[in-house]
């Protein structure tokens, strides 16, 4: 399995999360990137997160910003590695950072840099195995 689910909570964090797709693209990783909002599409977000293992995807990075809720949601719904992007929305990111990294026992997120989605792809590579 050599897919990975790109989500966002909203089409602004697209530029910054689509820096992603060029790294996992050269290593022959297919994405499909998706926006569903943790507060606003709450639902949808779940049922994505369900479903994404049968649908054939290895790995989810989340990008969030504000309340960065999205990542935490989604791994509380897949057993999938999720790996969190935080994004500058306010307070220079440090807010969606800390709500990142600050997960309860149980549901893991790996946590990379604000508004770095590339190191996202870079870990996504290394969790399915390919090396660059």
């Amino acid at each position: 399995m050599r897919r990975v689910l790109i989500l966002m909570g909203s089409e602004s964090d697209r530029e910054r999360m689509e820096k992603a797709l060029p790294i996992l693209q050269e290593a022959g990783v297919e994405t499909e990137v998706i926006v569903s909002s943790a507060h606003r599409d709450a639902d949808r977000t779940a049922e994505l997160a369900r479903t994404a293992q049968e649908r054939g995807f290895a790995v989810v990075i989340c990008g969030a910003g504000l309340s960065a809720a999205l990542p935490g949601v989604v791994a509380a719904h897949t057993t999938l590695p999720v790996i969190g992007v935080p994004l500058n929305a306010a307070l220079g990111g440090l807010d969606a950072l800390l709500s990142i990294a600050q997960m309860p026992p149980g549901v893991p997120v790996a946590c990379v840099g604000i508004d770095n989605a590339k190191n996202a792809a870079h870990l996504a590579l290394r969790i399915l195995g390919l090396t660059r």
